[in-house]
């Protein structure tokens, strides 16, 4: 009986040393990047770096920055909430609730504090609008019970 063998595929020897990276969000995907050179990411753990020949892994992601450094663009950063990491192969996919991309990490700090104070106002805006909601609740129930 024959037996079947399987060509190796042929990949530049450049592509073989990067990988490509996407970043999704619940409603959208944020980062598509191709030809990245290493991936920089924070678990609960500590900080752990991906390089194209990792083998494959999966992490849990705790708040913090997520930087990586593409061929071309170099370094970028991104401010990321908990999420997941998985590697496989040469794909390296990030879910996380939220993040913030930035080139500078200065900048990146400024519309971390912005974006966290417009989100502070929206908290207490929801708190306002439950606690009258309850207080409305409460009336309707006592004018309930009294009749």
């Amino acid at each position: 009986m024959p037996s079947s063998t399987i060509a190796p595929t042929l990949i530049p020897a450049d592509a073989r040393q990067l990988m490509s990276l996407t970043v999704l969000l619940p409603s959208r995907v944020l980062v598509e990047q191709d030809r990245v050179r290493r991936i920089i990411a924070e678990t609960s753990h500590g900080s752990f770096g991906i390089w194209p020949q990792r083998l494959d892994c999966m992490a849990a992601l705790t708040p913090g920055i997520l930087t990586f450094e593409a061929e071309a663009q170099g370094l970028a950063y991104l401010a990321v909430d908990a999420g997941v990491l998985v590697k496989a192969g040469r794909r390296v996919w990030v879910s996380v609730r939220n993040a913030i991309a930035g080139a500078d990490l200065g900048r990146l700090r400024e519309r971390i504090e912005s974006e966290m104070s417009h989100h502070d106002e929206r908290e207490r805006d929801l708190r306002s609008t439950l606690a009258k909601m309850e207080g409305m609740l409460l009336r309707r129930l006592a004018e309930f019970r009294h009749e």
